[in-house]
């Protein structure tokens, strides 16, 4: 019995021996960019810093509890890396990078899975095509090697720009650090800043350079990989907003369309959201971000919805209106068309070598011509749309890897490779009526492609779309608790 019961713990353990060393075997690393356009992207950094510089990029802290790690977009974009506590040094002297890991921790890996750590340097090495990778505590003596001995030190420049980490953008991580500064009892500072004043602290003779607006500049255009990428997670974000125009009938909540375009969102291998969805039904639309998702969708009413998932470290940006009902009004429908033939009018003149000024002023001009003839229910939608010639921001934001993609789009040179939204708009405060849509651009080699173009939005298409049958109606909320 003794014998058996030895045998039978031995037989345990080499179970566990075998888990373990399956999961210190299987690795995970994206597939989506090469080795190459990595390179190509920190030759890019090493071409920008010059010869007597160096770049230290922080990667994302650890979570706590039970969230899932997301490596910050910076650190993945000049990588792939999705390991906690890493550092990735470039080297402007030699042209060599560096990336330093903390060392394995087994009893993790047992229970998550594998974690690439400073162990499996030659395979990070292969996976990301850097030079050297090291532990942590190897990281403050090669930053002295970089020439603080006897050669004069170089420029260290470091992102003091917010790092994005998932369904944020920079502006809104920007405003936040502002409520909290004014907050006195909440007051502290930026991680960026720490990283800052840290470096500052132990090696003085650095002098501190902003490697944000070099990176900014590299983001704005996107690579083809990119905007494969974008591709996909604006079909995403489509076939949600496709699947919420189905659910939406009067007595369903804002919340249950969320709920029917996060199912889409997981169907596809999305990782969550792009940012939190926006939708209002009435007068909550008015208020342009509105993430409350609380309220009951009313006959007769509108429903925005804005919403985009996050898809391998890339989002999109699409808004769709559309009636409760299911049928466009008159008054609904006159306001409705003038949004899409705007729509319609800024993608006829987005090309290369144009600005958006330029866009905005010959479809404006178009729209001009457009309303003649046009008539309105009341005469407060008649001033809203007329308004709406003058209004700048119907071309938009840059979109990547956030929302509101870093770099900017208004005001320069479009070139090849740009991907941005474009939002027509109007407000009727009389009504506290808000109506937008919103699509995705990307600029080509002779114009440009609406990467949304599929999701409806013409008044026959939406309608039809709203009559097919939704994911609530195949699966409708039960009243709880369950035991009433």
């Amino acid at each position: 019995m003794i014998l058996k019961k030895a045998s039978f713990f031995t037989l345990c353990l080499l179970f566990v021996t075998q888990l373990t060393s399956f999961a210190q075997e299987k690795h995970y690393f994206q597939t989506d960019f090469s080795i190459e356009e990595f390179q190509e992207r920190r030759s890019k950094i090493f071409e920008a810093i010059g010869n007597n510089s160096i770049a230290l990029i922080q990667g994302a802290a650890s979570v706590a509890g039970f969230k899932v790690f997301r490596q910050t977009n910076t650190f993945y974009y000049l990588c792939g890396l999705e390991s906690e506590h890493a550092y990735l040094l470039l080297n402007g002297k030699n042209k060599t990078s560096s990336i330093y890991l903390p060392h394995r921790n087994e009893g993790r890996e047992r229970s998550q899975g594998k974690i690439l750590s400073a162990e499996d340097a030659d395979l990070v090495k292969k996976l990301t095509g850097v030079e050297r990778v090291r532990g942590l505590e190897f990281l403050a003596n090669d930053l002295v090697g970089t020439g603080l001995i006897n050669r004069g030190a170089p420029y260290l420049y470091t992102p003091l720009s917010p790092a994005e980490t998932g369904n944020d953008s920079r502006d809104e991580i920007l405003h936040g650090q502002a409520r909290a500064t004014s907050d006195q009892w909440d007051s502290q500072s930026t991680r960026e800043a720490r990283f800052k004043n840290l470096i500052m602290e132990r090696f003085p003779q650095f002098e501190i350079r902003d490697l944000s607006p070099i990176l900014d500049a590299m983001r704005l255009i996107k690579s083809p990989k990119e905007i494969e990428i974008i591709r996909i997670a604006t079909e995403i974000a489509g076939l949600a907003i496709m699947e919420a125009m189905r659910s939406t009938k009067p007595g369903v909540y804002e919340y249950q369309l969320d709920a029917a375009a996060k199912y889409i969102f997981y169907q596809h291998d999305a990782q969550g959201d792009g940012y939190p969805s926006i939708i209002g039904g009435g007068t909550n639309a008015y208020m342009g971000h509105y993430f409350h998702k609380t309220d009951v969708l009313n006959d007769g009413d509108f429903v925005l919805m804005d919403y985009a998932p996050d898809y391998n470290y890339y989002t999109s940006d699409v808004t769709r209106i559309w009636p409760v009902n299911g049928k466009f009004s008159e008054e609904q429908s006159a306001l409705y068309e003038f949004i899409v033939a705007y729509r319609d009018a800024l993608f006829h003149y987005i090309k290369p070598g144009v600005t958006s000024n330029d866009v905005l002023k010959n479809a404006a001009a178009d729209m001009k011509k457009y309303l003649i003839g046009k008539s309105f229910v009341k005469p407060a939608h008649l001033k809203a749309v007329q308004k709406g010639l003058t209004f700048r921001g119907h071309f938009q934001h840059p979109v990547g890897m956030a929302v509101h993609d870093v770099g900017r789009v208004q005001g320069i040179t479009l070139q090849e490779g740009m991907v941005f939204t474009i939002d027509p708009m109007i407000w009727i405060p009389e009504e506290r009526l808000y109506i937008r849509i919103e699509d995705v651009a990307v600029v080509t080699k002779t114009g440009v492609e609406n990467l949304s173009a599929f999701v409806p939005s013409k008044i026959e298409d939406v309608e039809r779309t709203i009559k097919e049958k939704g994911l609530t109606e195949f699966r409708p909320v039960k009243s709880l608790p369950l035991n009433d």
